[in-house]
């Protein structure tokens, strides 16, 4: 009996020493979820990246990510047996003291089959460097875990074929083209964790301002509000440590750059729908047209509701084609989505005034030719820059911490130039990426501040109006 006793003892030792060892099992368990972890760990697409802070758990989640895929237990995608992955830093040193050090938190001892160091011990794993980690899938077979470094050069990152790699912060240009390279065949997954802090590099173009243009890219924002682990002593501490410039990196993993964003109010996740919703004919209110040969030729569809709010509904933007191409394009899209004409039957729009211009290729302006076509232009816009500049701007903040301008994901084009838009020598913005901003502009500045639609009246209301003024009249008498 005593015996009994002393081996369900030892179970119990053994067993609470393997769930104290099991960290992946306690990763977003219990009270305190870290929601945008969960949010990368369930987003299906193939190339996904988190811009976070500092402490904002941005690491946490991509080393996570790297030890499911390798177990063969993803929660939220398909599993495979014999997993072949990279986890890529910046150097040795940064591999051994950040990512290695997250993996093997994440990584039971027991499922280790075999570990390669560079350097160092295998019973220290610690305190060397790792070359490869062997891992027990659950499907039987073994998976590998390498590590690279950025400073080897782009040479040692050929020839393997990949199912992920995970980049901690951001590696050079060429070596994350390698690496796609790697996971061509096996359509692997590409996913990074960084902190922006050296400007608007090839990420910021790539990731952050097209990925509404790749079917197989996302992103996320991480600061420190989203890490449930800390506290709000901790992080008021470190806030008041670091400079403004410093907390847009540091804290909330923003791009900066040495010239500022004209529309900073912007924000994704705030003035992007999610999905569209349905406008009714009522709130249909204008197509604005910035007008392109060789350039774009860009022109947006705008709703406006009862409270003045104004929407973004469609787009077209396309470059290098001619009148009769972009007005075939205009009438399909609002015959796609059910938008009204005029009273003479054509469509009306705003325009740049330079489209009174005769075009090289004919003696007509470019609003004639449109006109011609079934388009109603109307080139008498407000084009004062820094009057519109401002508008865009109150449109954006609206009032109350609740904007008055939302986009369709569809209108792509204008996300991404509200998103890059920056100041440059001057005080005057870059002409560069522009088109939809402008258009942008010409339609706000012909909204009255503050003007929302006016509802139309229900039949009930009029049949009142009218008893009321036939009473006020028969008084008359």
């Amino acid at each position: 009996m005593r015996d009994i006793v002393e081996r369900l003892l030892e179970i119990e030792l053994e067993q609470n020493k393997r769930l104290k060892e099991d960290n992946l099992s306690a990763y977003n368990a219990g009270d305190k979820v870290h929601l945008k972890q969960m949010a990368f760990h369930k987003c299906p697409k193939r190339n996904r990246w988190v811009f976070g802070g500092n402490r904002s758990g941005k690491t946490e989640c991509g080393a996570v990510e790297a030890v499911y895929m390798a177990r063969g237990i993803h929660p939220y995608r398909e599993n495979k047996d014999n997993v072949f992955g990279w986890v890529v830093s910046l150097s040795q040193q940064v591999q051994r003291d950040v990512a290695q050090a997250k993996i093997l938190h994440y990584l039971n001892r027991s499922w280790i089959q075999d570990v390669t160091m560079l350097s160092g011990k295998k019973d220290s794993l610690e305190y060397g460097v790792i070359d490869q980690i062997h891992i027990k899938n659950v499907f039987g077979g073994t998976s590998i875990i390498g590590f690279k470094s950025c400073d080897q050069g782009r040479e040692k990152f050929q020839g393997s074929s990949l199912d992920f790699v995970w980049f901690d912060e951001e590696p050079p240009k060429d070596i994350y083209d390698e690496c796609r390279m790697r996971v061509l065949d096996k359509c692997g997954d590409i996913f990074g964790t960084m902190t922006p802090l050296k400007g608007l590099t090839f990420i910021h173009d790539e990731i952050y301002l097209n990925s509404l243009n790749s079917p197989e890219v996302w992103y996320e924002f991480m600061e420190w509000a989203d890490n449930p682990y800390l506290n709000k002593e901790e992080v008021e501490s470190l806030t008041s440590s670091l400079s403004p410039d410093q907390l847009e990196s540091r804290r909330y993993g923003r791009f900066k750059a040495s010239s500022g964003l004209v529309y900073p109010e912007f924000d994704e996740n705030i003035h992007v729908l999610k999905s569209p919703i349905k406008i009714p004919q009522e709130w249909q209110d204008m197509i604005s047209i910035d007008p392109g040969l060789n350039n774009p030729l860009s022109a947006h569809w705008y709703a406006v509701d009862y409270d003045g709010n104004v929407y973004v509904v469609a787009e077209h933007f396309e470059a290098g084609k001619d009148i009769d191409y972009h007005a075939n394009k205009i009438k399909e899209i609002c015959a796609n989505i059910g938008w009204k004409k005029d009273r003479y039957g054509k469509i009306s729009a705003l325009i740049d005034s330079a489209a009174n211009q005769k075009t090289l290729a004919s003696s007509k302006s470019v609003t004639e030719l449109f006109y011609e076509k079934g388009i109603n232009v109307n080139p008498k816009v407000n084009k004062d820059m820094f009057s519109g500049i401002q508008r865009v701007k109150e449109y954006l903040h609206g009032q109350n911490n609740r904007p008055k301008i939302y986009l369709f994901p569809n209108c792509v084009n204008l996300i991404r130039e509200l998103k890059s838009y920056r100041w440059g020598e001057g005080d005057v913005p870059r002409k560069v990426d522009d088109h939809a901003l402008d258009e942008l502009r010409y339609y706000l500045m012909t909204k009255p501040e503050n003007s929302p639609l006016k509802k139309e009246k229900t039949q009930i209301q009029k049949d009142k109006e009218r008893l009321i003024r036939k009473i006020m009249n028969e008084r008359k008498k």
